[in-house]
């Protein structure tokens, strides 16, 4: 297990009315009282101190491993303009491997040893699962989660946690969706993971086709590089439609395999599993051409023609050393800029509370293709996903985008967070 900290690259300067009201008291009790800074732990005159778990080896790290990287550079570009509320944020990365054991065992050691103000964007369900009732018995603000599973949406058991992604009901649904509107006689399919990823994932489409209306249902174990038994299974079945509950290395996996059983079906496949740059990585030169037609969701602004993506391009360049630009570093930057949006909101002198108070607020924005849906009773951050397809080796954005509720998948119409203050969240 390793450690890695990002500061500045200069020298350090060491909706609903109650949420509002809390948002209000909280932030005035900050401005009254002043607290000093030893009384909120990762909180000095001049530094925040939040931390994270990250697989930056392991299984997962091939996938993921470059998220924290590009939230590392976010915050360093932010702290170059003199942070926030002239704070800078100091972000402690520690790999957990993603196993849940390490998992446990760093968290420890950042609530613990490095006094962490806050955990952000804890990756993984199986991993960060394991640490949820350590951080809420020690109050420590765990903010989103880098995981679509619905366990970070209960509010009344685990008040400080918030999911970040879409849930993986919403991205099911709306991949779903899109399958029976492009195509009335879709045979729909699953593939998915065996946790509660792939079971949101099948609860999604089934809220589109009815319940035990897919065709057959696969699931496969990250353990197990083989899924020739399930791609078969899917294809006897006459499948046509196949959407994916899938991290990357899965997706080219299913696709490749289709590809060399001579099937080519329509695939859909959810944000964790749709990085194109990532999946031409994994497929090499031959298999890229299985990949043309791709469909996939995202709430990010991860188009090349998105003024967000060309300042995240900037910030990679200069602070990022340069690492190739993929989805994950729109993820990253994404996830940085929505904690100094959070830590901005929380008031000149933040506390654990304001904090959390600002994200329940329905005040924050984000700078994804729909507003937040934070509030006190949600603390889920997207609910509207946008369709984006592979076409002639260039994944982008149609105008096709769907909100999802428990009645189905409702096509709306795409209302991207507009770039304001070179991507640096107003303090006042």
């Amino acid at each position: 297990m390793r450690t890695t900290r990002s500061t500045s690259w200069s020298t350090a300067r060491s909706t609903s009315t109650a949420a509002v009201l809390g948002l209000a008291a909280a932030t005035a009790l900050s401005a009254c009282s002043t607290p000093a800074a030893a009384e909120v732990p990762g909180v000095t005159d001049d530094k925040v101190v939040i931390g994270t778990h990250q697989p930056l080896t392991g299984p997962a790290a091939a996938g993921f491993a470059s998220i924290s990287a590009a939230t590392a550079a976010y915050f360093e570009y932010v702290n170059a303009q003199g942070g926030i509320h002239g704070r800078e944020i100091e972000y402690v990365i520690k790999d957990d491997g993603y196993n849940p054991a390490n998992t446990q065992t760093v968290v420890r050691e950042l609530v613990q040893e490095e006094e962490v103000f806050a955990i952000v964007n804890g990756l993984g369900t199986p991993t960060h699962s394991s640490v949820l009732d350590y951080l809420d018995q020690n109050g420590v603000p765990d903010l989103f989660v880098a995981s679509g599973s619905l366990t970070w949406n209960q509010p009344d058991t685990y008040p400080n946690t918030f999911g970040f992604n879409a849930d993986y009901v919403t991205e099911g649904a709306a991949l779903a969706q899109h399958a029976v509107d492009t195509d009335p006689d879709a045979v729909v399919c699953v593939l998915g993971q065996d946790d509660d990823f792939g079971e949101g994932i099948l609860q999604g489409v089934e809220l589109v086709v009815g319940d035990g209306e897919v065709a057959t249902n696969q699931s496969y174990s990250t353990a197990d590089q083989d899924v020739t038994a399930q791609l078969g299974a899917m294809k006897e079945a006459g499948c046509t439609h196949n959407v994916l509950g899938t991290i990357n290395g899965f997706t080219a996996l299913a696709v490749g395999t289709a590809a060399q059983m001579e099937w080519f079906p329509k695939w859909l496949v959810s944000s964790s599993g749709a990085d194109y740059p990532t999946l031409v990585e994994y497929l090499g030169e031959e298999g890229t051409p299985a990949l043309e037609g791709l469909v996939s969701v995202n709430y990010l602004p991860n188009s090349p023609s998105s003024e967000w993506y060309e300042l995240f391009s900037e910030i990679n360049e200069e602070y990022n050393d340069g690492a190739p630009y993929t989805g994950n570093t729109t993820y990253g930057m994404s996830v940085g800029y929505q904690f100094a949006e959070a830590l901005a909101a929380a008031g000149e002198n933040p506390t654990r509370e304001s904090i959390v108070a600002a994200v329940e607020s329905g005040e924050l924005r984000g700078n994804g293709i729909a507003p937040l849906t934070f509030s006190a009773d949600d603390h889920f951050a997207h609910r509207t996903v946008r369709i984006a397809v592979v076409a002639d080796g260039v994944q982008d954005f149609t105008d096709d985008a769907y909100e999802v509720s428990e009645s189905g998948a409702t096509p709306v119409e795409p209302e991207q967070a507009p770039l304001e203050n070179e991507g640096i969240p107003a303090t006042e």
